[in-house]
């Protein structure tokens, strides 16, 4: 037993092994610093391709489904396709004894047989800004950590103050996120 043990380490040991980690998270307004390296790596289409903030591009296929899972639009009516994991629970909500929707599925054959389903949400991203400069302006290599935390939060809400704003009844929301500086 020992000796599997010990020619066994010994093999690992000699193998050569290449661990490459590349991944994280690429923002899309940023892609074009990266588009060299993902055509080497296979990709055929173009940064520009992925995001576009003036022209359709993946950007408006690709959607937040409720609080973590992805979609995608299939339709110009809003239909959205989903794994079914990401809908299990509003699938659960509307299953009865009678309609049961996990074993059975459900197809409504026209809008008026459509199932609503409250407080789920799906988020497509419409437009991405650099807020950077204004995040930080204030903020000097001098600045304790307390006062810059306090001056980039003070920043953060004037940006989303004076963010674009779209009647409610569009149900659009304007949302500021921190990301790692790259």
């Amino acid at each position: 037993m020992m000796r599997k043990l010990i020619a066994t380490l010994i093999v690992v040991m000699l193998v050569p092994t290449v661990v490459r980690a590349d991944e994280g998270m690429w923002i899309p307004m940023l892609l074009q610093r990266n588009e060299a390296a993902m055509q080497r790596a296979g990709m055929h289409i173009t940064a520009q391709d992925i995001y576009d903030i003036n022209n359709a591009s993946l950007k408006d296929a690709v959607l937040l489904f409720g609080g973590g899972c992805t979609g995608e639009f299939v339709s110009q009516e809003g239909l959205v396709l989903t794994n079914h994991h990401c809908g299990y629970s509003y699938i659960v909500r509307h299953s009865t004894v009678e309609h049961d929707y996990l074993t059975h599925g459900f197809w409504a054959m026209n809008r008026q047989e459509e199932l609503a389903c409250p407080g789920l949400t799906v988020t497509r991203l419409v437009r991405m800004e650099d807020v950077t400069r204004q995040v930080l302006e204030g903020v000097t290599d001098e600045t304790s950590e307390a006062d810059r935390e306090k001056i980039v939060e003070r920043n953060m809400t004037k940006v989303r103050l004076q963010a674009p704003t779209t009647p409610p009844s569009s149900n659009r929301s304007t949302t500021v996120i921190s990301t790692p500086s790259t």
